[in-house]
């Protein structure tokens, strides 16, 4: 199973949050599981990778003073104490899925922090449920590293989306909504991902015509690339 990937943000950060938004509760695991259906396999990662999850903000209107969005009523900062080097996406699409708010995961393991986090947002087909996209991480950094104020927003909505933004890797155009930043980027990630297999296929090929042909599909691949990139 897939592990969220260490992605560079733009501008690597932690974040100070508000002290009258703290909530320091200790969510038990037993709790999520009974949120969903939650296979044995799962069970077995959450008692292997993680040794506490903690409620550790609410990010609200009466904690913030920033107006609520249907989108964003609440956001919650989760902490969550690994055991392990790794902490497989799968785990944190299961609490995602048991807690119908956006969430911001804060990881930490051997002295470090990592900001981790999924685009949520409520489903437009379906009542009452939710989607997630896929999950970006900043790098891990010092857990004593200085915590930047929270960006400025005008409502909880900007302040979510604002958070996510950080964690990625290049920042956004003008007026770039965060769903066409998150598309571009999925479709800047599978080019390179395209552009690093047909390279490696080209230093394999021993055929001068194939070289040719590879050669071009990668000039047009790059080209794909830098445009995606600007």
């Amino acid at each position: 199973m897939s592990q969220t990937p260490v992605i560079p943000a733009v501008t690597p950060a932690l974040f100070s949050f508000p002290s009258q938004a703290m909530v320091g509760r200790v969510v038990a695991k037993n709790k999520i599981y009974e949120q969903g259906s939650v296979s044995s396999t799962l069970r077995d990662k959450f008692v292997a990778q993680i040794e506490q999850i903690t409620w550790a903000y609410k990010l609200a209107p009466e904690t913030t003073n920033l107006s609520a969005r249907a989108e964003v009523p609440e956001l919650q900062i989760f902490d969550i104490e690994l055991k392990t080097a790794v902490l497989d996406d799968e785990v944190l699409r299961a609490i995602d899925r048991a807690i119908p708010l956006p969430i911001i995961f804060q990881l930490h393991r051997d002295q470090q922090v990592r900001m981790v986090a999924a685009f949520k947002r409520p489903s437009q087909a379906e009542a009452g449920k939710w989607v997630l996209d896929d999950y970006v991480a900043g790098p891990w950094l010092p857990a004593d590293a200085e915590r930047q104020s929270l960006p400025i927003a005008l409502d909880l909505q900007g302040l979510y989306e604002q958070l996510l933004r950080s964690l990625l890797p290049q920042a956004a155009r003008a007026d770039e909504s965060l769903s066409e930043q998150l598309e571009r980027l999925a479709r800047l990630h599978s080019r390179q991902s395209e552009y690093q297999k047909l390279e490696s296929r080209l230093h394999k090929e021993r055929q001068f015509n194939r070289r040719v042909v590879l050669n071009a599909q990668l000039r047009e691949i790059q080209n794909e690339i830098a445009e995606l990139s600007a």
